[in-house]
């Protein structure tokens, strides 16, 4: 199954748009849009909704979201990945890594992982 992208409240607008223009065939949300989690959705519950819908989350979460995810696994439950975007990289680069991942990942290569990008 190909990769999908949720991409929380606090990333950019400009990530998930820009991918949707560089590569129309990558399936990406942004919390707040209409069929996608609404604003303000705690991180658990987006955890659970990425797990039942089969999306990655992207964010800038380093702090919680490793506790979020123990929590979640904890519960037995599972998650795509997440992917946490780099700071020190342009949105472009950022986006690059995102549409590359998209483009060579075997099914379940991050499941229950938390991921800094870029990749190594």
């Amino acid at each position: 199954m190909a990769i999908q992208y949720l991409f929380e409240e606090n990333v950019d607008p400009a990530y998930a748009n820009q991918i949707r223009r560089r590569n129309p065939d990558v399936v990406v949300l942004a919390v707040g849009e209409l069929t996608a989690p609404s604003k303000g959705t705690l991180d658990p519950e987006i955890l659970i909704w990425c797990e039942i819908h089969n999306f990655i989350l992207v964010t800038n979460n380093r702090r919680s979201m490793p506790v979020h995810l123990t929590d979640h696994l904890e519960q037995n439950r599972h998650i795509p990945g997440i992917f946490i975007l780099n700071s020190k990289l342009s949105i472009g680069q950022n986006i690059e890594e995102l549409i590359l991942i998209y483009e060579g990942a075997f099914d379940d290569e991050y499941q229950d992982r938390i991921d800094h990008l870029p990749l190594p």
